[in-house]
């Protein structure tokens, strides 16, 4: 393994994984945050009582003095927080984060010929968010000409540990509801009804799930994966009650206003979670791609739950970066490492007669 693996926002629950699954990859993880206190204690219940730490209120500032080989964002608000620091990295340093919306996604993607010229490696949405339906779009369409049509579905199974919902969540729920639905026609992206196209899916395993329309990083993901002109992206975590997708378009436009989305943000963020079981035993993402002359392939990754997977996905990523195994540029995870990616994070792909 060549060089440090620097994780940001180590203390929280996704960065503590992360941090842990570097390790047992061989890595050489760091934990970086605000608090040193809080640092030292994460790495003693991780068993990393020997790891690095590093206290700084500038990352891009101690990423350019630093140099690590990779820095894992796990801190959020990727839409601002991603870009200045991946442009730390440069030259020759890596970045891995875990966005999943059509604001962070095409602002780190855009940084494309940045970072070939400067022989870094960015990968962006690596988790189960993007990961999950990606891998299977890119298995479904290798060596085949370009579809006419994918349909990408993520239905994911949490745990929740309970406590405040946070911050960087209500920003991210806030965020959909402002943005609106999305869908690809004719290579376009065009706009539609948020919570659009509610299915209910006969899951592999016998269990169902349902899902809904809804602007992530999976449709972006799908479309670049693929290329085809028309594509849908539907999300377990939209509602899908009649009532409730009614009530959706009004709330969007309510939120717009400033002032009422800082309250929303704000008493969202507080809110106080009780621990939960996650409720099925396997996370999914699957997908269903048509061809002009009718041939249609469908398939599913099975995953276990959701953000044991995106912790896996993120570690092997940034421990893949760091032995040399990125080509330069920015991409999402499926096209920097390859759908097998998924596998390496403990997915397993099912493959289903359409």
């Amino acid at each position: 393994m060549a060089g440090e693996i620097w994780v940001l926002g180590a203390t929280g629950r996704t960065g503590r994984e992360i941090a842990a699954r570097v390790a047992q990859r061989g890595g050489m993880p760091v934990l970086v945050g605000r608090n040193a206190d809080r640092l030292h204690k994460t790495a003693a219940d991780l068993g990393l009582g020997d790891a690095e730490v590093v206290v700084t209120d500038d990352l891009p500032g101690e990423i350019t003095r630093r140099r690590p080989a990779v820095v894992v964002n796990t801190i959020g608000s990727y839409a601002e927080t991603a870009v200045p620091i991946a442009r730390a990295c440069l030259p020759g340093g890596h970045y891995v984060d875990l966005a999943n919306d059509l604001v962070a996604m095409p602002r780190l993607l855009a940084l494309h010929d940045e970072a070939v010229a400067a022989g870094s490696t960015f990968v962006t949405g690596a988790g189960f968010g993007v990961l999950a339906t990606e891998a299977v779009v890119a298995r479904l369409c290798a060596d085949r000409p370009t579809p006419s049509q994918v349909r990408v579905d993520a239905m994911a199974s949490v745990t929740l540990d309970g406590g405040p919902l946070g911050e960087a969540l209500a920003q991210s729920i806030v965020s959909g509801l402002t943005t609106g639905g999305l869908r690809y026609e004719h290579g376009q992206m065009v706009r539609t009804r948020l919570a659009a196209d509610p299915r209910e899916h006969a899951l592999p395993d016998g269990q169902t799930a349902k899902s809904a329309g809804g602007p992530t990083g999976e449709l972006l993901a799908a479309q670049v994966a693929s290329g085809a002109p028309d594509v849908v992206a539907t999300s377990g975590l939209m509602p899908t009650a009649p009532v409730v997708r009614a009530l959706l378009p009004l709330a969007g436009a309510l939120l717009k206003v400033p002032a009422l989305r800082r309250f929303a943000v704000r008493r969202m963020a507080a809110i106080e979670l009780k621990p939960t079981p996650r409720p099925r035993d396997h996370s999914w993402g699957h997908a269903v791609v048509t061809w002009a002359d009718g041939t249609v392939r469908e398939e599913w990754l099975r995953a276990g739950e959701a953000m044991e997977f995106t912790s896996g996905a993120a570690a092997e990523t940034a421990v893949r970066l760091a032995r040399g195994e990125g080509r330069a540029g920015a991409y999402t995870p499926a096209r920097a490492l390859g759908p097998e990616l998924a596998e390496a994070a403990s997915g397993t792909f099912v493959t289903c007669q359409p």
